[in-house]
């Protein structure tokens, strides 16, 4: 059996960042850090930097402290933490106010793709243009992008929604993407609203990694007899590679780890294609590539 695994599979630098950035926070305090929601969506990096002391608070952090710490399994804790961590996606203007007014030590692990599209909306927005968000509405990235815009935003994440947009033709347009959003799925929305609104601004705001990755997993999935796309049950990014190989090859299985792997469902194949999202670590990638090689 031919085992292909793509190149730009696994971590990408945003989120290479983010981990790396708790992990020094934590041994520098010596002591448990908190990250502002889960720092990437996949539950065995979550799972490894809890066991660094590295715990993940979901949203509303001075509640969370004042009862019992879900992430801390029932411990309670009487005082705040010192060190707060901003996950990769990001979060709004206020909460950022607020996070740096409640806490000592509040580290931004914001991937820098994500701060430019804030950098983006912020200025165009107050400058009165309607920002339109290619992406899905309850992710946290977009939630934080929102949050740095003065004025009207709207989400769209599918063709009837872009159909659906009631814009205000005398006013310009500005549109950015969800950093992890499907790059012909954008370009095909931009189109949509162009024909909406004369003046119109677009930022093809999707990482170079994300481009590359779905350009990539898209190729193999059309050389090999099947498709194996790891990822978090929560990653957007992945659930987006899925999507797109499974429009190429027919035999595409989504794994969050090498035990989801069915090696009898494999058997009738010749080639396998390997294919992983950007929160997705290296020894999950090799985990699988050895049981496929078995």
């Amino acid at each position: 059996m031919k085992v292909i695994t793509a190149e730009h599979a696994g971590f990408c630098f945003g989120v290479q960042r983010a981990v790396e950035e708790a992990e020094k926070c934590a041994e520098n305090a010596g002591s448990e850090v908190f990250t502002y929601g889960p720092l990437i969506h996949n539950e065995s990096v979550i799972h490894d930097l809890e066991e660094k002391g590295i715990f993940a608070v979901e949203t509303d952090l001075e509640e969370a402290f004042l009862s019992e710490n879900p992430a801390t399994e029932g411990r309670t804790r009487q005082k705040r933490p010192n060190t707060i961590i901003i996950r990769a996606h990001g979060v709004g203007r206020e909460t950022e106010k607020r996070l740096k007014e409640r806490y000592e030590h509040v580290v931004d692990a914001t991937c820098p793709f994500v701060k430019k599209i804030h950098k983006i909306v912020a200025e165009h927005s107050a400058a009165g243009e309607q920002i339109v968000i290619t992406g899905s509405p309850s992710h946290p990235e977009v939630i934080g992008i929102r949050g740095w815009v003065q004025g009207d935003s709207y989400v769209i994440s599918n063709e009837q929604e872009a159909n659906a947009l009631d814009l205000d033709a005398s006013r310009k347009v500005c549109i950015v993407s969800q950093t992890t959003f499907h790059f012909n799925k954008f370009k095909d929305l931009v189109e949509i609203v162009k024909q909406k609104v004369y003046d119109i601004c677009a930022f093809n705001t999707i990482c170079n990694a994300t481009e590359e990755r779905q350009r990539e997993a898209a190729q193999l999935a059309q050389e090999v007899d099947a498709m194996l796309v790891l990822g978090g049950e929560n990653s957007s990014n992945s659930k987006k590679l899925f999507e797109i190989c499974s429009q190429a090859c027919e035999n595409t299985y989504f794994l969050q780890t090498s035990d989801d792997l069915d090696r009898s469902t494999l058997l009738s194949f010749d080639s396998i294609g390997i294919t992983a999202g950007a929160s997705t670590p290296h020894y999950i990638i090799e985990e699988v590539q050895k049981k496929c090689q078995k």
